[in-house]
């Protein structure tokens, strides 16, 4: 599954997370299943413990969800550097919102007359997630919910061949995809699948996109879901999820 960006910040906190919504109900219509289980994202909190309110829970769940971070605190940078953490190289930020209210004298055009006006403003400031930052302390991250055991079917052939590719692989809460500009693949942990034959054909479906990236084959990999350009770069990574197998069988 290639994965989805976050647009820039100079769209209004608004318009963005709208647009990101939509995009998410977009790519839910995608026909297949994943083959592992998930895990657990509580209540977003700030890093002082206090649980976000109003839009921020259900967008920051949003983002966890599907960056595949198992924390449920979220940071600005300056409070990752005062807890003696840092963020980790290359990790993007995301957006948390407030509302601000305050009142305005007003004159009216027609008579003159001065009156107040309450007013509400939204103003967004970037956070991080506690799984982009290193050096945090325990409390940051949570307990091991899911009881983690080796699925069956793990092959050392299968292993070597996966081994030897030069890809940027980490394994990171529940969500598989690929980075083109991070040119990275992000896997849930193999205990969270199934089987290994799961494992293997998610590994090889990012693998595929991880092939198109500007240094190797060069294919557009800024694509939207709907576009012709999404369905070919899907259809090349479904028809890539089975060559390792077909190859060593």
């Amino acid at each position: 599954m290639a994965k989805h960006r976050f647009r820039g910040d100079a769209q209004s906190p608004a318009t963005r997370i709208t647009q990101e919504i939509i995009a998410r109900l977009e790519a839910g219509t995608k026909p297949w299943i994943k083959p592992w289980r998930g895990v657990p994202i509580s209540r977003p909190m700030r890093a002082c413990g206090t649980p976000y309110r109003g839009m921020n829970v259900f967008w920051l769940w949003m983002v966890a969800d599907m960056c595949g971070y198992a924390s449920s605190y979220w940071m600005t940078y300056n409070q990752a550097q005062r807890l003696g953490a840092q963020v980790r190289k290359g990790e993007k930020s995301t957006i948390a919102i407030f509302y601000k209210s305050y009142t305005k004298e007003v004159e009216a055009p027609d008579t003159g007359e001065t009156s107040e006006e309450a007013r509400r403003v939204l103003k967004a400031y970037p956070v991080f997630n506690a799984d982009q930052v290193e050096n945090l302390p325990e409390r940051f991250h949570p307990a091991a919910t899911l009881e983690l055991v080796e699925p069956e079917g793990r092959e050392q052939e299968l292993d070597a061949f996966f081994g030897a590719l030069p890809a940027a692989l980490r394994h990171q809460g529940d969500e598989a995809y690929y980075e083109p500009t991070a040119d990275r693949i992000t896997m849930p942990p193999s205990q969270l699948f199934s089987g290994f034959d799961h494992y293997y054909a998610t590994l090889a479906h990012e693998l595929s996109h991880w092939t198109g990236h500007a240094s190797r084959l060069d294919r557009d990999l800024k694509n939207r879901f709907g576009t012709a350009a999404y369905a070919a770069e899907e259809l090349i990574a479904l028809s890539g999820q089975s060559a390792p197998c077909l190859s060593l069988h």
